[in-house]
C-alpha cells in the first residue's frame, strides 16, 4: 500500500521533472503541470489522488494569491483600478449569467445549477495569469491589468458561488438580499484584511530578525483568510487586501537582509503549491471521467458540451474587453484626455488572457453531494467535467498560443520597468554617497 510519504515524494519528483521539460520547451509550467497530472492519472497501476476542496481553500489559495499580491506595486494597481474592476467585477458577473442561460437552454441544466457552472468557471486563475505573463515580453501596465484582475476576480466569482449553491440547496433565492450580501461579504474582507495587514506590519517594525519576520509573513495569509471566514466575510478579499497592503509597506518595514532572505522563500512556496495544484488538476480528470460513465451520457454529447462551453467562456472575455476598453472613452471624453484610447493589439492580449485554474476546480470539487431535499445535487458530475474541460482548453488553448499571438501582433516591452529599476539603482547610489561623504 502506498503511503502519504511515497505520494508526496512521487509528487515533487514529477513537478521537478515536468519543470525541467518546459524549461526546455520554452513553456509555461501550468500548461506541462496539467497535461502530465493528467497522463500520470491515466496510468492504472498509480495510486489514486483526491484532492479535497476543504484544504485547498484555506492551505493552498491563500499563500499563493499573497504572494501574487505582495509583490504587486500598489501604485500601478491603483492606477488601473477602474479596467481591473471591469473585469474583475463586470466580466465575472456577465459571464456567469450568460453561462447559466447557455447550459440551461442547450444542456437541460436547471437555472439554478447553470448560475453555480456560471460562477465556477468564471474567473481567470491568479496563478496561470502570473505564471504565464512573467515569461512575456509585454508592456507593465498589461501584466498589471492582469494580475490585478486574478487577484479580485476571485472574490466576486466565489460570492456568486455561494449564493448560487445556496439556490439549488434550499430553492430560493432573492435577487435582494444577495446584493446587499454581496457588498457586506466584500467590504468585511477588505476591512479584514486591512485589519490584518496593519498588525503585521507593527510587528515587522518591532522586530529586526529575519527568520522571525519570513515566518510571520507565511503566516499572515493564513490568519487573513481564517479570521475571513470565520466571520463570514470574503477570505480571498482578505488575503489580497492584506499582501496589497504589506507590499506597500515593505520597504520602509524591512531590512534589507530580510527583503534578500524573504524573496527566495516566498519563491520556492510558489513554484512548489504552483506545481502540486496544477499537477493534481491533471489527476482528478480520470476520476470524473469514471464518475459521468457511471450516468451513461454518450461521450460525443460530452464532447459537444464541454467544446460549446470552452468556446463561450473564451468568446466572451472578446465580448466584453473590448467595448468595456474603448466605450467608456467614447461617452465621457474626460476619461479620455486622463486615459488615451490604448492600442487594439494590447486590448487583444489582455481579451485573449483568460486562462482558468485551481479556484474552479476546488469551487466544483466543493459542491455538495445533495439538494435540501435530499435529491442529488443536480448536474454534479456533468459541472465537474465541464469545469476540468473549461480549465484544460484555457490553459493549454490560450496558453500555448499566447507567445505567437503577441509576436504576430508585434508588442514589445515598452521598457517602463528597466527605466523604474535603473533610475531606483541611481538614487540608491547616489544617496550612498551622500551618506559616505557626510561620514567622512
Amino acid at each position: 500500500m502506498t503511503g502519504l510519504a511515497e505520494i508526496f515524494v512521487g509528487l515533487l519528483l514529477a513537478v521537478a521533472a515536468l519543470a525541467l521539460v518546459a524549461r526546455r520547451l520554452t513553456l509555461p509550467n501550468p500548461i506541462l503541470f496539467v497535461i502530465g497530472g493528467l497522463l500520470l492519472g491515466l496510468i492504472p497501476t498509480l495510486p489514486k489522488i483526491r484532492l479535497d476542496p476543504e484544504q485547498v481553500f484555506p492551505f493552498v489559495l491563500p499563500p499563493l494569491l499573497f504572494s501574487a499580491a505582495l509583490f504587486t506595486s500598489w501604485r500601478d494597481f491603483r492606477a488601473n483600478l477602474r479596467p481591473i474592476s471591469l473585469l474583475a467585477i463586470g466580466l465575472v458577473l456577465f459571464t456567469t449569467v450568460t453561462v447559466a442561460y447557455l447550459v440551461h437552454y442547450f444542456m437541460g441544466l436547471p437555472l439554478a445549477a447553470g448560475f453555480v457552472l456560471g460562477a465556477i468557471i468564471s474567473p481567470p486563475d491568479a496563478i496561470a495569469a502570473t505564471a504565464i505573463a512573467d515569461r512575456l515580453q509585454v508592456p507593465r501596465r498589461i501584466v498589471t491589468i492582469l494580475e490585478g484582475e486574478s487577484l479580485v476576480n476571485d472574490a466576486t466569482a466565489l460570492v456568486a458561488y455561494r449564493f448560487a449553491v445556496a439556490a439549488v440547496v434550499t430553492g430560493s433565492f432573492s435577487a435582494g438580499q444577495a446584493s446587499g450580501r454581496f457588498l457586506i461579504v466584500g467590504l468585511g474582507g477588505i476591512l479584514v484584511g486591512l485589519a490584518v495587514g496593519w498588525l503585521a506590519a507593527q510587528f515587522h517594525q518591532r522586530v529586526d530578525d529575519a527568520p522571525i519576520e519570513i515566518t510571520l509573513s507565511l503566516l499572515t495569509p493564513f490568519v487573513a483568510y481564517l479570521a475571513a471566514e470565520r466571520l463570514g466575510v470574503s477570505g480571498v478579499l482578505a488575503v489580497v487586501t492584506a499582501g496589497l497592503f504589506l507590499g506597500w509597506r515593505i520597504p520602509e518595514l524591512l531590512t534589507f537582509k530580510t527583503r534578500l532572505q524573504g524573496g527566495p522563500v516566498w519563491e520556492m512556496v510558489k513554484f512548489i503549491l504552483n506545481g502540486f495544484v496544477f499537477l493534481l488538476i491533471g489527476l482528478q480528470l480520470p476520476e470524473v471521467l469514471r464518475a459521468l460513465s457511471r450516468e451513461a451520457i454518450p461521450i460525443s454529447r460530452l464532447v459537444w458540451d464541454a467544446m460549446l462551453i470552452s468556446l463561450a467562456v473564451i468568446l466572451l472575455r472578446v465580448l466584453w474587453v473590448f467595448p468595456a476598453t474603448y466605450l467608456p472613452r467614447l461617452l465621457f471624453k474626460r476619461l479620455c484626455r486622463h486615459d488615451p484610447h490604448p492600442k487594439w493589439q494590447h486590448v487583444g492580449v489582455v481579451a485573449w488572457t483568460g486562462m482558468r485554474g485551481v479556484v474552479s476546480l476546488a469551487a466544483a470539487l466543493a459542491l455538495p453531494l445533495r439538494a435540501g431535499d435530499d435529491s442529488p445535487f443536480p448536474g454534479r458530475d456533468l459541472i465537474l467535467f465541464l469545469t476540468f474541460i473549461v480549465i484544460l482548453v484555457t490553459l493549454v488553448v490560450q496558453g500555448l498560443s499566447l507567445p505567437p499571438l503577441i509576436r504576430w501582433l508585434g508588442i514589445k516591452d515598452d521598457g517602463a520597468m528597466a527605466r523604474e529599476e535603473r533610475n531606483a539603482r541611481l538614487q540608491a547610489n547616489q544617496a550612498a554617497l551622500a551618506r559616505l561623504n557626510e561620514i567622512s
